[in-house]
């Protein structure tokens, strides 16, 4: 394990000093979480991690690769992306490995984003207390640093699609005063990724989500800014 979270640093490293600096370093990915149990984890597999990608290449002068890494929650590939995306609308299973696995990732520097992508919230909420039996979700304030990224997000999450007439909340597991999980819930900001034929999404709901998902990928990467 060892050896991987060295790797996993290196390439931590790397990319933050390609982000800050806008210099041409070789590409890397953004991971799309596969776990067990039934639930749909491929729900938006062929157009929504890809359009974020492309967004960020272009607004935020990355240099990620186009292809989005398909990542079991198992397995040591997770420490080779920086940055993890997790979605469905069912059932989530993790075992004693898959979770210490998790875990080992995110407390070495990895990130989290879990997008509820509708009947998600009773299954990923125990499921991560396996992962941190110490943590609670907490409600992000709408003064947290991750909606205040190159993309300004006053009330906090935008509403892409309308479920139970609730309204968008973005919750957080903090690790020793570091941002580790994002959790979007009524939001649906995956679908709002998703090319237009997909959803036919409005223009503006579909730039909202992407610029929201940029202000993820830019806060997980160059920020360990503290909630208070």
């Amino acid at each position: 394990m060892n050896r991987l979270l060295f790797k996993f640093f290196s390439v931590l490293i790397l990319m933050l000093i390609s982000i800050s600096t806008f210099s041409n370093y070789p590409t890397y990915q953004i991971g799309l979480l596969k776990y067990k149990g039934g639930g749909d984890w491929y729900a938006n597999l062929e157009t929504s991690l890809p359009n974020l990608i492309k967004f960020c290449n272009e607004n935020l002068s990355t240099n990620f690769s186009g292809e989005q890494a398909i990542i079991d929650v198992a397995s040591s590939d997770i420490f080779n992306v920086p940055f993890v995306h997790m979605t469905g609308h069912g059932n989530v299973q993790f075992s004693e490995q898959e979770a210490l696995n998790l875990r080992n990732y995110l407390i070495a520097g990895g990130f989290l984003h879990i997008d509820d992508n509708y009947g998600m919230d009773k299954f990923i909420r125990p499921q991560m207390k396996k992962v941190f039996p110490e943590l609670d979700f907490i409600e992000l304030p709408f003064s947290h640093p991750v909606y205040h990224q190159k993309y300004d997000f006053n009330t906090g999450l935008p509403k892409i699609h309308e479920h139970d007439d609730k309204p968008p909340q973005g919750f957080g597991l903090i690790y020793k005063g570091r941002l580790v999980c994002f959790y979007s819930f009524e939001c649906d900001l995956g679908d709002g990724w998703e090319s237009f034929e997909v959803h036919k999404d409005s223009p503006e709901a579909h730039s909202k989500a992407l610029k929201m998902g940029a202000n993820l990928v830019q806060y997980a990467f160059t920020s360990k800014l503290l909630i208070k």
